[in-house]
């Protein structure tokens, strides 16, 4: 987090359970167990009283304190509130994977983002959901970033992963690999970047951003001698995006580009699917990495790691990284307010600017 004492208005910050048997419930208490997390924001976790006092009696954590609420008049900034998405008995079953776990993780993220859309909570930080058992026809998408993308009608999202030393994002998310190339069009890395570039300007303050593109083949192609991709679509896409104003770069090949640490002379690295990106990502990644939803009229973050069932209820998961997604929720939030009022005031924007030496 950039300057945690920079925060003086305490943003309401919404938290879904993520899947009752994971890891979820248990990383969102050992967070604000700390009550310091208490000077930075108001969070109001989308749950029901029963499911966090299960995991509490199980983590023995009596510094997590809680009220319980089923309106927003009723926030206590003091203190974290638990926000009843369901009253029913429901059975919990650490590190099973259930129909249940699936159904309420649903149902906690459901009733987040009509608070979001209603301006009753300035930011989410989800927790971990299981892609397989949250489906049902309430939830039929791949993930959380698509879910958000149909929630808030987003012509197109970023799923961007950031660090301290780095951050990459996905031309194309969770899809087979047999897939991926039909996602790698002109058209859609040009999209992408675009994203990437107002995402760095306005989220992190990154006023002309340097951005990095992967190509899909081993060695970025061989010049055509393994696959045309890199020739037909993403040079061409390259090409129009410097033409565009926008700072870019590549086709890299993957393996020497991070071998080589060459994402750190970058702002941001566009990967063309998944495990290209995630792979160095998270085995690179210095601090803790986060997952950030860029492209979506709300901020949406969370931590870079599943759902781990193996150790559910064992008190063993690690809450750095959720953590972690919590100060960056709050401190794009912070950005986005500063870049509005810039914008808003020219002549403001460029005494900053000026004072940064960057004019």
């Amino acid at each position: 987090m950039s300057s945690a004492n920079a925060h003086t208005h305490r943003p309401v910050i919404g938290i879904s359970a993520g899947d009752l048997n994971s890891i979820g419930l248990e990383i969102i208490i050992k967070t604000f167990a700390d009550s310091r997390m208490l000077e930075l924001c108001t969070p109001v976790v989308f749950a029901s009283n029963k499911a966090i006092n299960f995991y509490r009696k199980l983590l023995n954590e009596n510094n997590f304190n809680y009220q319980s609420i089923k309106d927003f008049t009723k926030l206590n900034p003091k203190q974290v509130s638990v926000f009843n998405c369901w009253e029913e008995e429901v059975q919990i079953t650490p590190g099973i994977l259930n129909e249940t776990g699936g159904k309420y993780a649903a149902r906690s993220l459901a009733v987040a983002v009509e608070s979001l859309k209603a301006k009753q909570i300035e930011g989410l930080v989800t927790a971990p959901i299981h892609k397989k058992n949250i489906q049902s026809k309430d939830f039929d998408f791949t993930g959380h970033t698509p879910y958000l993308r149909n929630a808030f009608n987003s012509k197109d999202v970023l799923m961007f992963m950031t660090a301290d030393n780095m951050r990459v994002g996905l031309l194309s998310e969770h899809v087979p690999v047999s897939e991926v190339a039909k996602y790698v069009t002109k058209e859609n890395i040009l999209a992408k970047i675009a994203m990437m570039k107002d995402s760095l300007v306005r989220d992190f303050g990154i006023d002309n951003p340097r951005i990095a593109v992967l190509g899909l083949n081993p060695h970025a192609g061989d010049e055509g001698l393994i696959g045309n991709e890199e020739i037909q679509q993403i040079a061409p896409a390259i090409r129009e995006a410097k033409q565009r104003g926008t700072l870019t770069f590549g086709p890299y090949s993957a393996d020497a580009f991070f071998a080589r640490e060459m994402y750190t002379k970058f702002d941001g690295v566009l990967a063309m699917y998944h495990d290209q990106g995630l792979i160095p990502f998270k085995s690179l990644a210095s601090g803790e990495g986060i997952n950030y939803t860029a492209g979506l009229p709300i901020v949406r973050t969370s931590p870079d790691h599943g759902t781990a069932f193996d150790i559910a209820g064992k008190n063993m998961a690690d809450e750095a990284s959720f953590r972690q997604a919590v100060y960056s929720c709050l401190d794009i939030i912070a950005q986005r307010k500063e870049y509005a009022e810039n914008t808003r005031n020219p002549l403001k924007k460029t005494e900053i600017a000026s004072e940064r030496g960057a004019v």
